[in-house]
């Protein structure tokens, strides 16, 4: 039910599947839609909208899709969780229904980005949390090297923070406090790094505050269009990091093809070892 064109386009996205899904939303405005797909509807009473508090599935609807979806990916009832609607309403679903990893005060939104040479760009966050806190960003970086490492086959992923210099006397206060912080870490942190040589490839991963990075991401969307041939992202949606399950979030602007990338991420992920990874990671002792 979510995206600017829903369900029509996230029931074109689904027709294309053999594999059945599991299909949250209005049941009267879905199943019309299904044609001889072989996909499981589960009826929601309520729809979050744009419009809506981010809190909304907790509270004012807990019968809606989103709330719905992410308790049936909690009881193991599915892999993984796409939607393309309300953004923050997603996330603190999947917070109250999936829980967060120990030590993970934030999640994080995380997708991989077309670089120069060929290879991708983990960037991290890109709009979940827009104000963050020194040890956050260290919390990023362990989550987006796993992500590189598991779900993109980096064996040893190098680990930069967005900074407006490679020098260490610049970067505001935040990048500043950060640095140490990461330096600390068990992984391949190559220091402050600017945009340029990010996306030309001198790390895999690329760590910033939700802020920073979603306007990192919205820019790069508007060069690309400026492109004879617009390079469109890659994974169709962004892995919703450091909750308990795989949770991707698309944009609302979503086209089929985009929803059906999200779906393979989604699988490719649910297949991979991140979770395991990530809880050993985080919960040592668990």
């Amino acid at each position: 039910m979510g995206g600017d064109d829903a369900p029509s386009a996230p029931m074109s996205a689904a027709r294309g599947f053999v594999t059945p899904l599991a299909l949250f939303g209005v049941e009267a405005l879905v199943r019309p839609l299904l044609g001889s797909a072989p996909h499981v509807v589960h009826h929601a009473d309520e729809v979050v909208l744009m419009d809506d508090s981010a809190t909304s599935p907790l509270r004012e609807k807990p019968q809606s899709s989103i709330r719905l979806g992410m308790e049936a990916l909690a009881r193991g009832e599915v892999s993984a969780f796409v939607t393309c609607g309300h953004s923050g309403a997603a996330m603190a679903a999947a917070v109250h229904c999936l829980g967060r990893f120990e030590g993970v005060h934030r999640p994080a939104l995380v997708s991989a980005l077309p670089r120069a040479d060929g290879g991708a760009l983990v960037v991290l966050d890109l709009g979940a949390s827009v104000d963050c806190r020194p040890d956050q960003l260290a919390t990023f970086a362990r989550l987006g090297e796993a992500y590189a490492r598991c779900a993109l086959g980096v064996p040893a992923p190098r680990v930069g923070l967005l900074s407006n210099g490679e020098e260490r006397s610049k970067g505001n206060a935040q990048v500043k406090a950060a640095l140490p912080l990461l330096d600390a870490l068990p992984i391949r942190f190559f220091g402050p790094v600017e945009p340029h040589d990010a996306f030309a490839g001198a790390v895999d991963v690329l760590v910033c505050d939700g802020f920073v990075g979603n306007v990192l991401l919205k820019t790069a969307e508007a060069m690309s269009r400026l492109g004879e041939r617009p390079r469109r992202q890659a994974h169709g949606g962004g892995i919703l990091l450091g909750v308990r399950g795989v949770v991707v979030i698309g944009h609302g602007r979503a086209t089929p093809d985009d929803i059906r990338a999200a779906v393979l991420l989604a699988e490719k992920v649910a297949a991979s070892a991140l979770i395991p990874t990530l809880r050993a990671a985080f919960e040592p002792s668990g």
